[in-house]
């Protein structure tokens, strides 16, 4: 008896990733959002102990495999992050206009006497320095330094406690860019084998390329997602995105770090330059942070989410959402829902915006065509010239031709970005033999990664893809596929693409 195929999957281009936290560590809980569209978890490593991530990786990966499913995992380390230290009752109320000091040590020993995780801060503070607890929510300015204290007025009051961080808008530190905890957590990550590393606080090129190399030592292949978080970051940003294989928008410390008012601005800026050097840019920090408790986001989030993915966002990350929220699949789920109604119109509007574009060219009615981002300026590392303009022309075929899938095999999966990058209508299959490719194709928008055995003949890979696409649903009889595939000649990078009928 001959299989009733499937109806056609509902497609969201959009990628979600959430952090793993105590409202989603379950096994069920994960389950659960990867079913309602999760494709990459954070394990925030500020938080809880290696063995307790490790429980949780191992459980992702479960429920990845039972699913039949490629779920990324980004390891985010916590970076150069300045914590106040334990205080006496473990709060203080503060208003406009009192005063404050920061002391050297470990303990604050009276009201109004702060220390600080960061040792030299007393050393690197100066007169007339800003200095933000607690996400920005309190403010203060420095009025006068001694070798022992910094006294701080305050300039916005609030309630300060325990362990609260602490930004420096401004202030260049000497602090490294990893700790010692870092570096543990860096090499648990490596030798975990997960997909994507983050970190936290970047300042500047070297500091990406000095988590790279320690991965690469330890034999791990994971992508560096570069954290923009601090002016240093925003001012050499071109190099930083250059050194990173993907870059995070973290809006919590980038609207503390620098002024409020611009983050929307930067957060275009920022995404502008991973579309000019094909990078991956997850768009992180209080997305849908109402619903940590509501069951339904403001109106003012939803658009945000929205305004995201327009920028050009190939992922938008949940955090309190998912790790102690209430309602953590729920979350996901409005999330997708955001994602998959933007999707429409934003490739509609590209359609008539294509369609205006080819008959102003050809001077006469013509097929519209559905790609129209410009070609990168820079190539991502490792991808030859060759396989770029392959992907650049099929692309521009599959829209002429109104094909259904557009495959691509790849080992490493860096044609799969050159590919994501365009922003295909086209729904794009990424395809290999290899689970660590898979998992991080999960973060490329548009792509479904697909585990397909490795073989050089393309008959029999048109044959098992066709198959694929039949039973689930993506494909009929009569409709188009093209695939991008190495030939096997020439300088060996994908230099073939082939229009295959259904």
């Amino acid at each position: 008896m001959t299989a009733t195929p499937r109806s056609a999957p509902e497609i969201v281009r959009t990628k979600i990733v959430a952090t793993v936290g105590p409202a989603s560590r379950a096994e069920e809980a994960i389950r659960g959002l990867v079913e309602a569209g999760v494709d990459v978890f954070r394990l925030n490593m500020a938080h809880g102990s290696i063995p307790e991530h490790q429980e949780s990786l191992d459980r992702i990966r479960r429920v990845s495999e039972s699913l039949a499913r490629p779920v990324g995992i980004l390891a985010d380390l916590a970076g150069p992050k300045i914590r106040l230290g334990d205080l006496p009752g473990g709060s203080i109320d503060v208003s406009e206009g009192d005063r404050i000091r920061f002391v050297r040590g470990t303990e604050s020993h009276a009201p109004g006497e702060f220390t600080v995780t960061y040792e030299p801060l007393l050393d690197e503070l100066a007169v007339g320095d800003s200095v933000m607890i607690a996400d920005g929510t309190i403010s203060l300015v420095v009025d006068e330094r001694t070798g022992s204290h910094a006294t701080c007025r305050i300039v916005q009051g609030g309630t300060i406690r325990s362990r609260q961080g602490v930004n420096l808008p401004g202030v260049k530190l000497s602090v490294a860019a990893m700790s010692a905890t870092d570096w543990q957590h860096a090499e648990w990550a490596a030798a975990a084998g997960v997909e994507f590393v983050s970190l936290s606080f970047v300042r500047s090129a070297v500091e990406v390329k000095l988590l790279k190399e320690l991965l690469r030592t330890r034999g791990s292949l994971a992508r560096v997602v570069a954290k923009i978080e601090k002016r240093e970051a925003i001012d050499n940003l071109e190099s930083i995105v250059d050194a990173a294989d993907a870059v995070m928008v973290a809006r919590g410390d980038l609207g503390v770090e620098t002024d409020v008012a611009s983050v929307p601005m930067v957060q275009k800026r920022i995404i502008r330059a991973c579309q000019r050097y094909q990078k991956p840019v997850i768009v992180a920090t209080q997305m849908l942070d109402s619903m940590q408790h509501a069951r339904r986001p403001t109106r003012a989030e939803a658009t945000d989410v929205a305004n995201a993915i327009l920028d050009g966002a190939d992922a938008c990350m949940l955090s309190g959402e998912t790790a102690i929220g209430e309602h953590p699949r729920l979350v996901v789920e409005m999330m997708r829902r955001i994602a998959r109604e933007t999707e429409k119109q934003y490739l509609a509007d590209r359609w008539h915006y294509m369609e205006g574009r080819f008959l102003a060219e050809k001077g006469s009615a013509g097929v519209p065509v559905q790609e129209f981002l410009p070609s990168p300026e820079f190539l991502v590392e490792g991808l030859h010239p060759i396989t770029q303009a392959v992907v650049d022309g099929a692309s521009r075929i599959a829209g002429e031709l109104d094909a259904k899938l557009f495959v691509v095999a790849s080992r490493s999966g860096l044609t799969a970005i050159a590919r994501s990058k365009r922003r295909g209508a086209v729904p794009t299959v990424g395809l290999s033999d290899n689970p660590a490719t898979l998992r991080q194709m999960a973060l490329y928008w548009g792509v479904t990664p697909l585990a397909m055995e490795a073989t050089h003949d393309v008959g029999v890979l048109l044959d098992r893809i066709t198959a694929w696409g039949l039973a689930e649903g993506r494909v009929q009889r009569g409709d188009r596929i093209l695939l991008v595939a190495g030939s096997g000649f020439g300088t060996g990078g994908h230099n073939m693409a082939l229009v295959h009928e259904v």
